[in-house]
């Protein structure tokens, strides 16, 4: 990768023109739920929800799903406000409207796949973090969602050089980040940073997005970072990543993401990890079934 060529591809990523926007109920919802909650009014978060048809169909559909504790049927959108709660449906409505952004054609990862995993990761950092104590089990959710929205701009943006990326990531089973680097001369971790910055995501999230391969890069975030880190690591070992095998061998107490989260949360040196992989293994059912449905909404 010459230098001209990164200068080239680094000016087309930045310019984002070919990135389409968030719905946009989005942005008045986060900012309504972001109050506290004695301030809020379950109406007000209905009426919302309710004001883009797509977000509000696929929002039920996650309210009905067992990933979201829902056990029994919820038939309206105020049933799945009520049920889920304010802070729940913040996750809920993010993951619903970010999912209609990927870019449908062939482009050498499929939709489904990459909603698999980024679907799954945030499951996985969730529940993660409430087995190790980890300090903002709220932020956990977010980013195990958004880590690789750099993806989804280099889909878009460079969609021919991505693509051969992904076919050199398939063919020597690496890792997604190490083939754009070899081919691109930077990764999804850059180009993800400057969708952050242009949709003004919080510091802590845009660290997740920047720096989840590097964790030493991240500064006051770096519990956050690491637990995306190992979380993402965790699901591409078992078979929820983006459609290719990575051969290698992994020792997740081996790993600085590791060391990084143990400063902060020492109830991860005595972490089962075969037991989580083993919950993992019983979230993927779910998760396959339910991002097929979410593709099926109106």
């Amino acid at each position: 990768m010459t230098v001209n060529v990164k200068e080239t591809l680094t000016q087309k990523l930045a310019s984002l023109e070919r990135m389409p926007s968030i719905p946009a109920i989005l942005q008045p919802l986060l900012h309504y739920l972001d109050q506290p909650l004695d301030r809020l009014e379950v109406q007000n978060v209905v009426d919302l929800i309710s004001q883009d048809k797509s977000l509000a169909a696929q929002c039920l559909h996650m309210a009905n799903s067992p990933l979201f504790g829902r056990w029994q049927p919820v038939d309206s959108v105020r049933g799945a406000v009520v049920a889920l709660g304010m802070r729940r449906m913040r996750d809920i409505a993010m993951s619903c409207s970010v999912l209609n952004i990927m870019p449908m054609k062939q482009s050498g990862i499929d939709p489904i796949v990459f909603w698999e995993h980024s679907l799954g990761c945030a499951l996985v950092c969730r529940h993660f973090a409430r087995k190790i104590g980890f300090s903002k089990p709220e932020k956990a959710y977010l980013g195990g969602l958004l880590h690789d929205f750099g993806i989804i701009v280099n889909l878009w943006v460079i969609p021919n050089e991505f693509c051969a990326v992904v076919q050199l990531a398939r063919s020597r089973h690496i890792p997604l980040h190490e083939a754009e680097m070899e081919l691109l001369g930077l990764t999804h971790c850059d180009s993800g940073q400057m969708l952050a910055e242009r949709w003004q995501l919080a510091s802590d999230l845009s660290a997740v997005i920047h720096d989840h391969h590097q964790v030493d890069f991240a500064g006051t975030d770096r519990g956050l970072v690491a637990l995306v880190s190992l979380a993402d690591l965790l699901c591409r070992m078992n078979g929820l990543g983006y459609g290719h095998l990575e051969e290698r061998q992994v020792n997740f107490m081996e790993e600085r993401a590791f060391s990084v989260l143990l400063e902060e949360c020492p109830a991860l040196q005595t972490l089962d990890w075969a037991r989580l992989t083993f919950e993992l293994e019983n979230y993927m059912v779910e998760v396959h079934r339910l991002v097929a449905t979410l593709y099926r909404a109106p």
